[in-house]
Formats: C-alpha cells, sequence, structure tokens
C-alpha cells in the first residue's frame, strides 16, 4: 500500500510562481511537480561519491585575490591537481 503524507513546504513567492507555471505547462499538478524535484535532488547524493563532490574551482575565489577576471583562463582550466 503506497501512502503519502501531507507537509509543509515554505517557498519564497517567485519559486512558488515559477513551480507554479511548470506544473501548467506540463499538465501536472503543484503537489506532483514538488516531489518529482526532492527526488531529483535527492537521487542525485546518491551513487557514486565523484557525483557529490564540489567543482575543481570550487573556494577557489575566497584567498582576497583581485586579479581573478583577468587570470579567469588560467584559475578555471588549469589542471588543480599538476
Amino acid at each position: 500500500m503506497y501512502v503519502m503524507r501531507r507537509t509543509t513546504v515554505f517557498l519564497d513567492e517567485r519559486l512558488l510562481k515559477r513551480a507554479r507555471q511548470y506544473a501548467r505547462r506540463e499538465g501536472k499538478s503543484f503537489a506532483q511537480v514538488v516531489r518529482e524535484a526532492v527526488a531529483s535532488y535527492l537521487a542525485r547524493g546518491e551513487g557514486s561519491a565523484s557525483t557529490a563532490r564540489l567543482p575543481s574551482f570550487a573556494g577557489r575565489f575566497s584567498r582576497g585575490e583581485t586579479d581573478t577576471s583577468q587570470r579567469v583562463d588560467e584559475l578555471l582550466w588549469k589542471d588543480p591537481h599538476a
């Protein structure tokens, strides 16, 4: 037997509007869209450990460097393990 439980989710107005519009476009109920979104989000964390890792450039710009816009190619495309 499949049982669903009612819950409350707080969304800001913009996100709520976008979710409702998406549901209408897809011909789905708002509740179905929320269930699918939560299931998709949770599935991303399952599986191999590599799917949950941050991109290699995460945190690279938090050192107070001021020339990152000029060095963008070097910083983003350089092998971080070299």
